[in-house]
């Protein structure tokens, strides 16, 4: 029990500097497996309608004049982690409130909801987390640009906002 209490401080100890936007960590739900707390959120609602998600989304999106970011991954991926602790951060969640509509895509060990990448015209998925990013009319307006954020646990807060900026007019 005692090394394991450690290995969640080193995870922590390492996840800290890599998040540090702000004057302080940022403020997730912790969730507890096995009674223990866990560092960073499990984004992806695994038993989720994707379809109807995405179109909830959208229709959001429509009414707000936003874009939509669509966040393929997997609660197994600690990049995926990393991009939603991030998101979490006070500054990062007004910012991105005001610009973005995000729908989180459960797209499991890459076998679920790759039907909504393909319509997009991404076949094949080379890690995650995957962002497509789609405008009002439904049109992917990152074309290519889908992979950025893959090693999100290497990146600031910053550079993840200046990712997602380059397409907010």
């Amino acid at each position: 029990m005692k090394l394991r209490v450690l290995a969640v401080a080193g995870l922590l100890a390492l996840a800290t500097p890599a998040l540090a936007f702000a004057a302080k960590a940022p403020t997730v739900a912790l969730k507890s497996i096995d009674g223990l707390p866990t560092p960073l959120p499990y984004p992806y609602n695994e038993s989720a309608d994707a379809e109807a998600d995405l179109a909830a989304a959208i229709k959001k999106a429509k009414a707000a004049k936003k874009l939509v970011l669509i966040d393929l991954g997997g609660n197994w991926c600690g990049d995926c982690r990393v991009f939603a602790g991030v998101l979490e951060q006070p500054d990062v969640k007004r910012w991105f409130d005001k610009h973005y509509e995000i729908v989180e895509i459960n797209v499991g060990r890459y076998d679920k909801n790759m039907q909504i990448p393909a319509r997009y015209g991404v076949d094949k998925l080379k890690g995650v987390p995957s962002f497509l990013v789609v405008d009002t009319k439904g049109k992917l307006v990152n074309d290519g640009a889908f992979f950025a954020l893959t090693d999100a646990r290497h990146m600031t807060p910053q550079s993840i906002v200046d990712w997602l900026a380059q397409w907010v007019k």
